[in-house]
């Protein structure tokens, strides 16, 4: 079977094909001796989190995923089954093809369209998929640039030139998108047989050896997914850890409000954004990554309290040396029991200071913690904003809006090896280009202005939208904002914890 490639190939000629070989034979064929069929697979992405935000608030739309698509509650990400393809031995590349459909459209600005036979092509590194719009269809429109991962979880993404066209605003164009996740959604079945049992070679499931695994891993050894890792992750006392105790270490990795960074930065606040004591920001207006936890775990009870150093300032709309937006958020902590908890930070406002603010609620996509290598890992927790949180932000975002979700990463012991990254994933990097963070250092600034922190006594609210909300859509929103100003004037003050 020929290569899957950005020329159109439909999605009945690889589940043909995968049919004919049969589910998990590594079956060979005079047309290519290294390919081996796959089924059963599934695609989660959300596109972008602030461009559902947008098509679901500014632009009063929706979003109508069918043929077997579906969309997680409360606006979230959309997934799609039925996925075959074939897994290359040779080049080790996973080519996937979708089933399902999603219809993105809105009256009032002005736009429908519909994007089906989405594909992944680990290869490639990339998400394509058909868009149809205004009667016309363009097939295998690249829409994301895919950072390929061993298990291809989570896997970050980058918004294409094609995808901004699609989506109706230049700005988006190599802007994060959120995390992609490709998984098997039930692994390849295995007969059992007693001890001494003729070898799992002879069984038509790939062994280990052989087993699919992406171009791009980190190891040429795992499989492409979860379901076909060779054990499952191990919880906190099967690796040795204790199962209640002292955090060592620990990152957390939020973005706080894409659309908030982006108007800071290059929308009418023609501002900048500055991380400290700890505290760093990913390049391109990004997430921050906050450091050095401490805290309490205990994965019996499922529960987690972990404080981290650092702080970011927001500042913006100068007018002759004073901000009518100076806003610090410092000393962020999360608190977990059974899935659910809260984040809070300090806040401080001319020179008045509101310690341990309940900024957000949260939500974890399991309720249990395991640790694995003495690191327990939490990814995408959802963060919504919460009454005291809303009010931190001049009441301009309403209680509930859905914020950057939260990526949170803590050693249970002084040798253990936390992740690499540069801070929380799924509502991405901010689009502007006044400026560039520093992920490397201990501090950074993004965007221009002068130097220093002067409180101002400009007083409105804050926007709630930014330069990556499509054409058209800014006008009335940043008129406003302008006109009257910024409603939070707060002081710098850095928290270190002890």
């Amino acid at each position: 079977m020929a290569a899957i490639s950005r020329s159109r190939r439909p999605l009945a000629l690889a589940a043909a094909v995968a049919v004919a070989l049969g589910a998990g034979a590594l079956a060979v064929t005079s047309a290519s001796a290294a390919e081996a069929p796959l089924k059963d697979y599934e695609l989660t992405w959300g596109i972008k989190q602030s461009y559902r935000s947008y098509v679901t608030g500014m632009a009063a739309g929706s979003f109508t995923p069918a043929d077997g698509a579906t969309q997680a509650a409360d606006n979230g990400a959309f997934t799609f089954a039925g996925g075959t393809g074939t897994y290359d031995s040779d080049t080790h590349a996973v080519r996937l093809g979708f089933a399902g459909s999603l219809r993105i459209a809105s009256k009032l600005h002005g736009f429908d369209l519909t994007l089906s036979d989405v594909r992944f092509d680990s290869g490639a590194a990339e998400i394509t998929a058909d868009v149809t719009s205004g009667g016309t269809t363009q097939d295998d429109v690249p829409l994301a640039d895919v950072t390929v991962t061993r298990t291809m979880t989570g896997m970050e993404t980058k918004l294409t030139k094609e995808a901004a066209t699609v989506l109706g605003s230049a700005s988006y164009e190599g802007a994060a998108g959120d995390p992609l996740t490709v998984v098997q959604k039930t692994p390849p079945t295995q007969s059992p047989s007693p001890t001494g049992s003729p070898s799992s070679s002879t069984s038509p499931s790939p062994t280990a050896s052989t087993s699919p695994k992406p171009t791009g891993s980190a190891s040429s050894t795992a499989s492409p997914s979860a379901s076909q890792t060779t054990s499952p992750s191990a919880s906190a006392s099967e690796t040795g850890a204790a199962t209640q105790g002292d955090i060592a270490d620990g990152t957390l990795g939020w973005g706080v409000k894409q659309s908030f960074r982006t108007y800071v930065v290059d929308g009418p606040a023609k501002g900048r954004i500055t991380a400290s004591g700890g505290a760093t920001q990913a390049s391109g207006n990004g997430d921050f990554t906050f450091t050095e936890a401490t805290g309490t775990y205990d994965t019996d009870a499922d529960t987690l309290k972990a404080a981290f150093k650092g702080a970011v300032n927001f500042k913006g709309h100068e007018a002759k040396g004073s901000y009518g937006l100076d806003l610090t958020l410092s000393g962020l902590t999360v608190e977990l029991d059974g899935g659910t908890g809260e984040l809070t930070a300090d806040v401080e406002s001319l020179g008045k200071t509101s310690d341990d603010v309940v900024l957000a609620h949260l939500t974890a996509g399991s309720s249990g913690l395991k640790a694995e290598d003495d690191v327990i890992s939490l990814d995408d927790v959802t963060a919504e904003l919460t009454k005291a949180g809303a009010q931190a932000f001049g009441g301009f975002y309403t209680e509930g809006t859905v914020l950057a979700p939260v990526d949170l990463s803590v050693a249970l012991s002084d040798d253990a090896q936390l992740p690499d990254g540069d801070g929380g994933s799924g509502d991405g990097s901010g689009t502007g280009t006044g400026g560039s963070g520093d992920s490397g250092t201990t501090s950074g600034t993004t965007g221009g202005g002068t130097t220093g922190s002067t409180t101002g006594g400009v007083t409105g609210a804050l926007a709630s939208t930014g330069s990556d909300v499509p054409t058209g859509a800014l006008g009335a929103a940043a008129a406003v904002t302008v006109a009257a100003g910024a409603g939070v004037v707060l002081a710098v003050r850095r928290r270190r914890q002890a």
